[in-house]
């Protein structure tokens, strides 16, 4: 599928996607906002809790994340582009070693697809729309059994 937008504002929102997700693996909570014009994430899976605003509150969604993981990794898939959006799956790995969502660490691994929505303003990213099962993590992490 091809989009309106230029070859060089592809390259351009791909590079600032590879070092948000670089920030991300180097538990680096600091540079995650630094790639944010306006930073923000949208994550349905926690409802109201998932609405994230603001540098602060970037931060502190990453810290808490990086606590309950300290090995957590990123590792991403293919990006598609759309006008305003580019769209990458990718595989979150690591082992709860900390509180996480409200759930005390179980020292087991978790490994799930998540498909993350990077929404720009031209060449600014201005939200993180992040999808996961939910389920999926707390039979992982023997919350859930069934």
């Amino acid at each position: 599928m091809t989009t309106a937008i230029s070859e060089d504002l592809r390259a351009r929102r791909s590079e600032i996607v590879k070092q948000h997700i670089d920030a991300e693996n180097r538990h680096d909570p600091d540079g995650v906002v630094a790639s944010f014009d306006q930073p923000n994430y949208d994550i349905p899976s926690f409802g109201d809790a998932g609405q994230v605003n603001g540098p602060e509150a970037v931060r502190e969604l990453w810290q808490g994340l990086v606590a309950g993981f300290p090995d957590l990794h990123i590792e991403p898939g293919r990006h598609l582009h759309t006008d305003d959006a580019v769209f990458v799956e990718v595989v979150f790995s690591g082992t709860q070693q900390g509180e996480w969502a409200g759930i005390p660490a179980t020292g087991r691994q978790a490994s799930v697809r998540i498909a993350c929505l990077y929404e720009f303003e031209e060449d600014r990213l201005v939200c993180e729309r992040v999808w996961f099962d939910f389920a999926t993590i707390m039979r992982q992490l023997g919350v859930l059994t069934s």
